[in-house]
């Protein structure tokens, strides 16, 4: 299990007092941007016989990162793992990635047909490389400041030495079409063009191309009647 140092409520309460709440939620503070750049991410202990227990989501997190940077995708950059017994938390220092999420493109009318087919080579990136990202969504994407693609919030991930088979691939597009992130932000020519240049550049069996040519139909007539 990766090493964490322990972080004291003292010297919490110093950064805390400097930094800028990025998100909290009705358990507390979330992620805190520190007076220095970094971010502080917390995530609450869930008891003894959850998952996080033998594997805490902090750990995670950090070889999550890690395994992406092996394989050359850009995300944030582990600085120290955390644990905080005083308040039930662990929480892991990082790196921000410079860039912009593709969430606030959208809202600014910025989300262009070039970075949804850029998109779409990136998720086929993912998957021909293994990466099982579950919360694939416009808020969890960025481009950065150098025109690439990456990850943040990247916990709930998987990372395999083979490439995804058809099933995990098309049920992580279900999950990307179901995210309310991306069914506002993506218009139905947009959704078409990242499912287009998917296809484009990985192999792709028929019954995967029905099954997430069905998602995108499903996404197009949610966008129509909403």
């Amino acid at each position: 299990m990766a090493h964490h140092e322990l972080l004291d409520k003292a010297t919490f309460d110093r950064w805390r007092a400097q930094a800028a709440i990025l998100e909290r939620d009705a358990h507390g503070d979330k992620v805190l941007q520190l007076s220095n750049g970094l971010i502080l991410k917390l995530f609450r202990d869930k008891g003894f016989f959850s998952r996080g227990h033998w594997l805490p989501l902090s750990a995670r997190f950090a070889r999550n990162a890690r395994a992406l940077i092996a394989r050359h995708i850009p995300t944030v950059r582990i600085q120290c793992l955390y644990r905080l017994p005083w308040s039930g938390h662990c929480a892991v220092l990082y790196e921000p990635l410079p860039g912009t999420m593709l969430r606030d493109l959208g809202n600014k009318g910025e989300l262009t047909p070039p970075v949804a087919r850029q998109l779409g080579e990136f998720i086929a990136r993912l998957h021909q490389q293994g990466v099982m990202f579950r919360s694939l969504h416009l808020g969890n994407i960025l481009l950065g400041d150098n025109g690439e693609l990456g990850l943040i919030d990247i916990a709930d991930m998987r990372c395999r030495p083979w490439p995804l088979n058809r099933w995990q691939r098309a049920r992580n597009f279900a999950h990307f079409f179901r995210y309310a992130d991306n069914a506002w932000a993506l218009s139905p020519a947009m959704a078409a063009d990242i499912t287009q240049a998917y296809f484009a550049c990985t192999p792709s069996p028929a019954s995967l191309r029905a099954a997430v040519t069905a998602l995108l139909q499903k996404h197009q007539k949610k966008a129509h009647n909403g």
